[in-house]
């Protein structure tokens, strides 16, 4: 599997860290097996060395000691006897040959010589011949046994070469092999408790490196504009993220300061609109009422005889902008007000029967799947949604020649749903989403504010409130509210 290195950083320590180890604890088995294969050659050559050196010391010995000529023809008198006492003291088998590579004497048994060479191989001579030592070593392996066959010349009294020594030798290599199995069986358990220690030293080093930075990247992300944002201390922080944490807490001070210059920006900007929303609602009627009294005025004549009916006239045209007035003074009151906590068991079927009882409009109809359905709400805000919404769908339908406003009310599981459908000029997609914002509004007289009344009441008893329309097809406001624990009848 390839290193992903979109892994996390405690991964990334951590897997680096094994694979250290286990790299490392490989490269040294590796250089001991090594060193062990090199030094059993040593070993092997230094043993034929030895061996080689006191064979050639006995046979100078009985070349000096011996009546025969000592010359290349009589070495096979000279070695005729002696090369089996040699063999037998040095316990390794002799092989004498002539200066042209042809076999002289052997110490093996008479069975064994046809597996004796009779006559050296070119190569071998020419070998020993050019060697600086005048020594020539062979390796070779039969029936995966591997031997060494040294090749050196005989010296006479006069240091003249005239025969050469041939011993074959037989590595023993078993030994060596049961000392490098041993070790490396010793080895492998050293290495498998420093992989283990490596393993819980990494997981915690690697947890220790990384807990700063994960202690940061959870203060980030708890990060809001809207809360105080603890520091982060610098206390057993390293030094190397010392200056991240620095940057961190700076931020935070800079957060802080954009947390309040933006809210006391944004309570100035809907302090100025709702001002400026406040002024433009009462000159609305403010103006007809100063158009109203100057006529009045200019026209008033106390000898007609339509007098008294005037003045009713004039005082029906005041009284009813009077009451625009206090609608609108009573309006902005209702949407500062946040809607009474009080809840109380209500049959929610009674209430909104209450509430349009008030219309008394024949276009409005009402379903109820059951008699009683309860729902934990105040009085006075449940009949304030309904006619809310009633108003508007009544006013979206007010152009039409069959109207039809449906209001509903059911249970869904834990849930009681109302609805209120109509069949009027629906909102245009794009204002769908701001429908709910206060002062928006799709009417060119209003102020906007009677739907985002609705919804903070509707939230303030854990409620949902959802609009589905289509332009000029209708709309269907949707309300969900907890049930209450009493049984509906």
């Amino acid at each position: 599997m390839m290193f992903n290195y979109r892994q996390s950083l405690r991964t990334r320590i951590f897997i680096s860290m094994i694979a250290l180890v286990v790299g490392a604890s490989v490269l040294i088995a590796g250089v001991t097996i090594y060193q062990f294969t090199e030094e059993a050659k040593e070993l092997h050559l230094e043993k034929l060395n030895r061996k080689e050196n006191a064979i050639l010391a006995n046979i100078n010995y009985v070349l000096r000691t011996t009546t025969y000529p000592v010359d290349t023809d009589n070495l096979p008198l000279i070695f005729k006897e002696k090369i089996y006492e040699i063999q037998d003291i040095h316990n390794t088998e002799i092989n004498i040959y002539d200066l042209d590579g042809y076999l002289l004497k052997s110490s093996f048994a008479t069975f064994y010589m046809d597996s004796i060479e009779t006559r050296m191989a070119p190569e071998k001579l020419e070998a020993l011949e050019n060697s600086a030592d005048k020594k020539y070593v062979e390796n070779f392996k039969i029936n995966d046994q591997n031997y060494q066959s040294s090749y050196t010349y005989i010296l006479d009294n006069y240091f003249k070469p005239i025969g050469i020594l041939n011993l074959p030798y037989i590595e023993d290599d078993g030994f060596l092999q049961n000392e490098l199995r041993d070790f490396l069986i010793l080895l492998s358990q050293v290495y498998l408790f420093m992989l283990i220690a490596a393993i819980v030293l990494a997981y915690f080093l690697s947890r220790y490196i990384t807990s700063s930075l994960q202690s940061i990247s959870k203060k980030i992300t708890r990060t809001r504009l809207d809360q105080a944002n603890p520091k982060i201390s610098y206390k057993e922080i390293s030094y190397e993220i010392k200056p991240l944490v620095k940057a961190y807490n700076e931020m935070i001070d800079e957060l802080e300061d954009s947390a309040i210059k933006l809210a006391r920006t944004e309570r100035e900007e809907a302090w100025r609109q709702m001002a400026r929303q406040v002024a433009h609602e009462i000159k609305n009627p403010l103006t007809p009422m100063r158009l109203s009294m100057q006529s009045f005025e200019r026209n008033f004549d106390p000898e007609h005889p339509d007098i008294e009916i005037k003045v009713k006239e004039f005082s029906k045209t005041i009284i009813q902008q009077i009451d625009n007035l206090s609608a609108i003074a009573g309006a902005f009151s209702d949407f500062a007000k946040m809607p009474a906590q009080q809840k109380e068991s209500l049959n929610a079927v009674e209430i909104i029967k209450l509430a349009l009882d008030i219309f008394n409009d024949y276009k409005i109809q009402f379903i109820s799947e059951k008699d009683n359905i309860q729902i934990k709400f105040d009085r006075s805000q449940l009949i304030r949604i309904i006619t809310n919404l009633v108003k508007n769908a009544i006013q979206a339908t007010e152009h039409l020649e069959f109207p039809v406003i449906l209001v509903r009310i059911f249970t869904e599981e834990d849930k009681v749903i109302i609805s209120v459908e109509d069949n009027g000029v629906g909102v245009p997609v794009d204002m769908q989403e701001r429908i709910f914002e206060p002062r928006f509004t799709t009417k060119s007289s209003g102020m906007g504010l009677g739907l985002g009344m609705v919804k903070n009441i509707v939230k303030t008893y854990k409620g949902d409130i959802k609009l589905t329309s289509k332009p000029h097809e209708g709309s269907i406001f949707t309300l969900k509210f907890p049930k209450s624990d009493t049984h509906d009848i």
